[in-house]
This record gives C-alpha cells, structure tokens and sequence, in this order.
C-alpha cells in the first residue's frame, strides 16, 4: 500500500545520509498519508543506503503496524512522529536528522537564531525541545510546544526535527537548519564567540515575491 509516497520516503532518507545529515542508522522520516491517515516511517536499526519501499513501515495513529513487509520494526521515536501530526493539521511529513553543527547547538541548549534570511523557510528561530531519552513519551511531548513557533527545532543532547507539508519540503527545512547552524558557528568564532545581529520577526513577515517580476 501507499507504495509512490514509501519510495518517496526511501529516497530522502538515502540522501540525508549521503549529505551526513545522519549516520550510523540514526535518525528517522515519516509521511502521514492525508487520504488514509496511516503514518509511513522508515525502520528501526536497519542501514539506509540500500534503504527502498519494500523496508518501509505503515501503521495508524493508535501505533497499530497495519504493513511491514520485511517484518522490520518502526522507528522507535514513532511516537515523536504521532505527536508532530497531532499538534498541528498542516503537518504531513516529519524528518529527525543529527546533522553535526545543529546538534552541537542541541547539546549546548542554545537556539539557532535566524541570522540569515533564509531561516524564513523554517520559521526564524529554532527553539530547543527540553530533554527526553529517545523512543519515551517525555521526548515526544518535548516538541509539541517549539513546533507550535515554527517548523523546526533542536532536541537537547540529540538532534533535529523538522516538519512539512510534504517529505521534500521537511529535509529542505533540515538542510537549511544544519547550513544555517554552520553559518552561524563560524560567526560566533569569527566574532570572539560575541552574538552576531540577527534578523527580527518582523523582518521575516515582510518577505513577499518581488511586485517588479511581470508575467505575460
């Protein structure tokens, strides 16, 4: 069942490990399926390089394993999954990555600021979920609250999540946050670890495609 949007999912997680998004089996992406509601998530343990459709789990929101074909089991931080799509209805995707320079900011507790304009993306900053040991119901309550304020943010001494309204759509947040993250670790160094200027929510709200662009 659902077998475009498996592939679609085994597609982004064979890409976040070969840009060292996350490594070593870590980290994890679902899809939420708006027709069904059954939530797609890759598998718990197994590598993602080879990773195809026919590895990926379906279950329903009450956890219930509806489809595993190689009987893997599902990611074990599903239920952070079940908690993003819970607390918003535009949500239809989830990616967890451990990508390097944004889980250096994870294990410090500090949020990421948007010191460039394209944290727009994402929704400006990214806040800090407080700390919840991995596949516990305490770490995923942890990112109800941050992904009220905006698509992604930091999970204390662990990682990243972002959301989206597709699969596509949430690595592209993931990608951002992690480039983003870098940027501004080699500000804080450039800059005898002193904040840089960020740009205001304000800032942010006004971007709009330019009314100069004419179309025939």
């Amino acid at each position: 069942m659902l077998e475009d949007e498996k592939e679609k999912l085994a597609v982004v997680a064979r890409e976040a490990e070969e840009e060292g998004l996350c490594k070593h089996k870590s980290g994890n992406f679902s899809i939420k399926d708006k027709n069904t509601g059954c939530v797609l998530i890759t598998p718990s343990g197994v590598d993602r390089k080879n990773l195809s459709g026919d590895d990926i789990c379906v279950l329903d929101l009450d956890l219930n394993v509806i489809e595993s074909k190689k009987g893997y089991k599902p990611s074990s931080e599903v239920l952070m999954h079940i908690y993003a799509y819970n607390s918003r209805k535009d949500i239809s995707a989830v990616v967890h990555t451990h990508s390097h320079f944004a889980t250096s900011f994870a294990v410090l507790k500090k949020e990421i600021p948007p010191v460039v304009y394209e944290s727009v993306y994402y929704g400006g900053t990214v806040h800090v979920a407080p700390y919840g040991r991995p596949g516990t119901r305490e770490l995923a309550q942890s990112v109800v609250e941050p992904l009220k304020r905006s698509d992604a943010c930091l999970l204390e001494s662990h990682g990243v999540v972002t959301v989206g309204e597709n699969i596509e759509s949430a690595y592209l947040k993931a990608r951002y946050v992690e480039e983003i993250a870098e940027i501004y670790y080699r500000a804080l160094l450039l800059n005898g670890n002193r904040e840089p200027d960020v740009l205001p929510e304000e800032e942010l709200k006004k971007w709009e495609y330019p009314s100069y662009v004419k179309f025939k």
